[in-house]
């Protein structure tokens, strides 16, 4: 099962709003929101709650990718985010996540029995290229044995 399958499969959300799952790595992944006019806002673009998803999924994607390996002993969990809408989205978004933090860094803390904590960026784009939205979420990897 892929990454996006995955998520689609464990995350009703991102099946709700029909995500696309294009590309999932360890140093990028790339989530888009087909225009649906049942998640559209009030001037006919995608709903802000939507965008948010859609980043948040694709966040959630790369983090899958970089750190899957870890999950027999570790839960990953989105700690904040923030996003910002810098111009009008209208039709199909993409949002493109990469790791703020080397993966090899994040895993070493977390064998040194630490609760690592590091940054998704994520931009999204309408079709034309311009950047709608920038988003920063920050996750931590939570040792299952942990509170």
């Amino acid at each position: 099962m892929s990454i996006g399958e995955m998520l689609a499969a464990t995350v009703p959300m991102a099946r709700t709003l029909n995500l696309e799952f294009r590309e999932t790595a360890p140093d990028k992944a790339v989530v888009a929101l087909p225009d649906q006019s049942e998640y559209h806002n009030h001037v006919g673009g995608p709903h802000a709650g939507a965008m948010f998803t859609l980043g948040e999924s694709a966040s959630g994607a790369i983090v899958l990718a970089a750190f899957g390996a870890q999950l027999s002993r570790a839960v990953p969990l989105a700690v904040s985010a923030e996003i910002a809408y810098k111009k009008l989205a209208m039709g199909p978004v993409t949002a493109t996540a990469t790791l703020g933090r080397p993966a090899e860094d994040v895993v070493a803390e977390l064998d040194a029995g630490q609760r690592p904590e590091f940054p998704v960026t994520v931009e999204i784009r309408r079709a034309d290229g311009a950047v709608t939205g920038e988003m920063r979420v920050v996750w931590t990897l939570r040792p299952n044995d942990a509170g």
